[in-house]
């Protein structure tokens, strides 16, 4: 019965993934709907089309190939200036220019006199902006109403400023032997700190949140430390300590040990219900973690990709591809460690955080993602902008064109990320439990 749950979990998982996806894509095609651009398809999934409608001029469908999605608008690519509507300037030597004018070729073979003024690159740089930021705007705001359900209806398990428990002593990192012979203590024991303590102030500031107090501890290094607790309805004053160096685990990338102040506390765990405020917050910290991530998404798909291939312990904080994400999703449905409500609420949450990475993802500058097209109509609009206002000559459209080199780099690094992924997700998958 587990298993069948299991299977059920990821796959319900991964249909609800195809349909973020499925609506991501809507997010860029009813605004090219709205503004009149020429759409020929809307598709979900890649490779061999498995069903297909046409409504209008547009083709409906879904392809064999279940990671992603497109709309294609027609015109995309400027024809050059100065050249008619349906015309493509000749070909420039340069390996650069010839894959640019061999896209721009390709792509201006369909395109029909009847066809201008609807054309992509012919919209105005706002509509362009609008069109290609309406997919990562469709994923932020599906993002914030799954964690709004979650925060609302049922509350997210929070750290408090109450002490669950106190650490006797200092261990080494890794260390197998969890006794406390012969190693030192810690400051949080030598302090007087008790389970049920609520931790007040911090050398005198007063302590509103966990993140301020471990953001305090950290900064705090091996200083002194006066730690003020409520106890018994009481204010209590503790015996001063030095907090310790040791590696902490890194506030963005638990992964990542950093030299930073040590206590050896435990804070109490709580759930707690809120409303939009509270979601966006939670959400402006998610982004920021995304950032930190992405920036070294790099470095990180190597070293799965190494690990991997040495049989090393694959990183549990690492990145997953969307099949460990579904296998996670069956492993929380199948498990028995938490209640059904604590099942339902994470994987709600789990398809939120899918669906902020997937925006932010896509608003990184570089083509083929949307963030490369948004650049671009942003671009253009200050260049047109600054012409007006200098009084010169209207400058163009940018040549999106010319940025395909980078955009077959850029698609080529995505592909293969994927591919190492989804492999460390089969062979080595990341376990939750």
């Amino acid at each position: 019965m587990d298993i069948v749950i299991y299977i059920g979990g990821a796959v319900l998982f991964f249909a609800l993934v195809m349909a973020s996806i499925a609506l991501h894509e809507i997010g860029h095609l009813v605004p090219g709907k709205i503004f009149d651009v020429k759409t020929t398809q809307y598709f979900v999934g890649f490779g061999r089309t498995l069903w297909s409608r046409r409504r209008g001029e547009t083709e409906y469908g879904i392809k064999a190939i279940p990671l992603g999605g497109y709309v294609r608008f027609v015109g995309m690519y400027p024809p050059g200036k100065n050249a008619p509507v349906n015309a493509v300037r000749a070909s420039r030597t340069g390996i650069f220019q010839s894959m640019a004018d061999q896209a721009r070729a390709a792509e201006w073979e369909g395109i029909r006199p009847e066809d201008e003024g609807r054309l992509f690159y012919q919209k105005k740089s706002w509509q362009k902006l609008i069109i290609m930021a309406g997919g990562p705007l469709m994923n932020i705001i599906l993002a914030f109403l799954l964690l709004l359900a979650v925060t609302s209806v049922y509350g997210v398990y929070r750290t408090q400023t109450t002490v669950r428990s106190v650490q006797d002593c200092i261990l080494a990192e890794g260390a197998t032997d969890r006794s406390c012979t012969g190693k030192p203590t810690t400051p949080a024991r030598s302090a007087g700190l008790q389970p049920g303590d609520r931790i007040v102030a911090f050398n005198d500031a007063p302590i509103r949140s966990w993140e301020e107090m471990s953001a305090a501890i950290r900064s705090n290094l091996d200083r002194r430390a006066r730690i003020t607790v409520e106890r018994g309805g009481q204010r209590v004053e503790l015996t001063p300590v030095n907090t310790v160096v040791t590696g902490v685990p890194h506030m963005w990338d638990p992964s990542r040990r950093v030299a930073a102040g040590f206590l050896g506390v435990e804070p109490m765990l709580q759930r707690e219900r809120g409303g939009p405020i509270v979601v966006l917050n939670d959400m402006g910290k998610m982004a920021q973690q995304t950032g930190y991530a992405l920036v070294r998404f790099p470095a990180k798909v190597y070293h799965t990709a190494a690990d991997l291939v040495t049989g090393k312990p694959r990183d549990v904080y690492g990145p997953m591809s969307i099949v460990g994400a579904s296998r996670a999703a069956g492993e929380v449905a199948s498990t028995d460690k938490i209640g059904a409500a604590d099942k339902v609420a994470t994987l709600f949450s789990l398809l939120g955080s899918v669906n902020l990475f997937v925006a932010l993802f896509n608003f990184v500058p570089l083509l083929p993602l949307d963030g490369g097209h948004i650049a671009g109509a942003i671009y253009e609009g200050l260049k047109r902008q600054l012409a007006r206002l200098f009084r010169k000559p209207d400058p163009g459209h940018v040549d999106t064109a010319k940025m395909l080199p980078v955009a077959y780099v850029v698609g080529g690094a995505i592909a293969l990320s994927g591919v190492v992924l989804i492999l460390a997700d089969i062979i080595d998958p990341i376990r939750l439990f």
